[in-house]
């Protein structure tokens, strides 16, 4: 599952409009993975060029340890990223809930890439170094972030890595056209990460250089810690 293409394009976040009877969490995600499905190539050759090499520094820098590093790219999309990881020599593994984004990302990198929903991870635990999830996990129901993120914890190693980067707003939720998705302040958002076992390392606000008002994409980096008390949501939630 990538991320909205035009955000930082655009300089402004556009804000989500609240239905009047929000979605479940599965089809809140089926709905959102067709619309990824739908416009795979147009996607793919939106963001061609986005350079994200901050981010992917972000990441790799915060690890302990001598590379190479297992990394998990998380909602790879079409593969730019996976390709990227891949060419700085580390062990690069994608994951998409999108089938054609995952079939583009494998012909675009040559790296393992798991067909998987973010509602349904299935990850060997203390698996990856680092989990790379730009521009992903904003598309994850608010009722389910809890429990995603403690899945990630589990999956990632001791002192893991987890970069997060999410466009920014007031803990709204909603669809923009045919995508939903979540836009948590850096409070709420800390909160939620910390709940789930993380320890802040950094944060900031993207694209560089710009002023707050015109930076819509907020970056943050965590390690792993010793413990984890994921909130559990109802399982009703996710009928």
């Amino acid at each position: 599952m990538a991320g909205f293409a035009d955000y930082e394009d655009r300089g402004a976040l556009g804000r989500a409009r609240r239905p009047g009877a929000v979605h479940a969490a599965r089809e809140a995600a089926a709905l959102t993975l067709a619309e990824y499905d739908r416009m795979a190539e147009e996607f793919r050759d939106g963001t061609a060029d986005h350079d994200v090499s901050q981010n992917i520094a972000a990441l790799l820098d915060a690890i302990e340890g001598a590379p190479p590093h297992a990394i998990l790219d998380l909602g790879c999309g079409p593969g730019r990223d996976l390709r990227a990881f891949a060419a700085l020599g580390h062990q690069a593994t994608g994951l998409d809930g999108s089938a054609a984004l995952v079939a583009l990302a494998r012909a675009a990198s040559g790296c393992a890439v798991l067909h998987q929903d973010f509602l349904d991870l299935d990850l060997a635990p203390a698996s990856y170094d680092g989990i790379f999830a730009n521009a992903a996990l904003f598309h994850v129901p608010s009722s389910q972030i809890a429990r995603v993120l403690a899945e990630l914890a589990a999956a990632l190693k001791p002192r893991g890595v987890l970069f997060c980067s999410n466009p920014r707003g007031d803990n709204e939720e909603g669809w923009i056209g045919g995508r939903y998705g979540c836009f948590y302040d850096l409070e709420t958002w800390r909160g939620l990460a910390t709940g789930a076992g993380f320890a802040e390392l950094r944060h900031y606000y993207r694209p560089p250089g710009r002023p707050r008002a015109e930076q819509p994409w907020l970056a943050t980096v965590w390690r792993k810690g010793q413990t984890s008390r994921p909130v559990q949501p109802p399982r009703s939630a996710l009928k």
